[in-house]
């Protein structure tokens, strides 16, 4: 088993999880999260895509530059060994625009599962 995580921009959301319950991957858990990668964000396009920082819990309209967090959605999927390759493949499909901070995927080993309801353990609990 492994556990895929994808960090991609927030107006993705909707088309990632169309093309994967489209390939039958219906099961994954999605999370507001804010991160920067290394490199000078470009605000020009988080503008063009209607991105508005938090300012004292209320929203407003424009972006400083600097150090600040960009918001993102990380998608996590469990899936077995041998779907890894697709979903990867779909997920770098979907989200690739060729600029910076079109996102990042993460592959690691899962050691066990259970489902709690069930007691199901293994590749049967997901």
């Amino acid at each position: 088993m492994k556990e895929i995580l994808a960090v991609i921009r927030m107006n993705k959301v909707n088309a990632t999880k169309k093309a994967l319950a489209d390939m039958g991957i219906c099961g994954l858990h999605a999370v507001k999260v804010m991160g920067r990668g290394k490199i000078q964000v470009d605000f020009s396009i988080l503008q063009e895509l209607g991105a508005r920082e938090e300012i004292g819990g209320l929203l407003a309209e424009g972006l400083s530059e600097g150090a600040r967090l960009i918001p993102k959605r990380m998608l996590t999927i469990l899936v077995q060994d041998g779907e890894v390759s697709k979903v990867v493949d779909t997920l770098i499909k979907v989200n690739k625009e060729g600029n910076k901070g079109d996102g990042k995927i993460f592959v690691t080993p899962v050691l066990d599962a259970l489902r709690i309801r069930t007691g199901e353990q293994g590749e049967a609990a997901i």
